[in-house]
């Protein structure tokens, strides 16, 4: 009995709660601080790299031509964007282009989209995880540039193409007024 009375003196009692409390403390800053640095992700870390306005625009056109010329896409029509890869305005930015593109009736899209992806593996893309709410859909990456093409929900013979570069635009573009671009003939080159 002597060690139990032992147990349950008061230095001790003070003792385990100041421990447990100091754990409970650690614990949730380790946590609390590594929630944190998730939540800012990697889009706002300083850029090692910085690309300027025609570097970014460069790193999606270039192979956003490649692709259309690869894969024989028809009918293409583009725009191109500085997209914030925070939120709305904050920079850094990344190009991103939409275009869109001719495909056959849905029955023969799956072959149609399996000679677009055979045409980029070909040129070095890596296939990825296929696209959330894109049934169908094909994801392929290369250099740091992402492509995401998928049948057009709204128009049943068209199919759209999102190409993003990385997010090492860090020109401050809060007060441009300028949206998507057309850039339609600029892919055909």
């Amino acid at each position: 009995m002597p060690a139990a009375t032992g147990l349950r003196s008061r230095p001790v009692l003070l003792l385990i709660t100041a421990t447990l409390s100091i754990s409970l403390v650690l614990g949730s800053s380790y946590i609390a601080v590594h929630r944190f640095r998730e939540m800012r992700g990697a889009a706002v870390e300083p850029v090692a790299q910085p690309l300027n306005d025609e570097q970014a625009r460069l790193q999606v056109l270039t192979p956003a031509r490649e692709i259309v010329g690869a894969a024989h896409l028809a009918a293409v029509s583009g725009s191109y964007l500085l997209m914030s890869c925070t939120n709305t305005d904050d920079p850094p930015y990344q190009g991103a282009i939409y275009l869109n593109f001719d495909v056959p009736p849905v029955l023969d899209t799956p072959k149609y989209f399996r000679s677009i992806a055979s045409a980029m593996t070909q040129r070095g893309w890596t296939e990825s995880m296929p696209p959330n709410r894109h049934p169908g859909g094909r994801t392929f990456t290369r250099s740091g540039v992402t492509v995401i093409f998928f049948r057009n929900a709204d128009l049943v013979d068209r199919a759209t193409m999102q190409i993003y570069g990385e997010c090492r635009d860090v020109t401050d573009h809060r007060s441009d007024t300028i949206g998507w671009v057309d850039i339609s003939s600029a892919l055909l080159r």
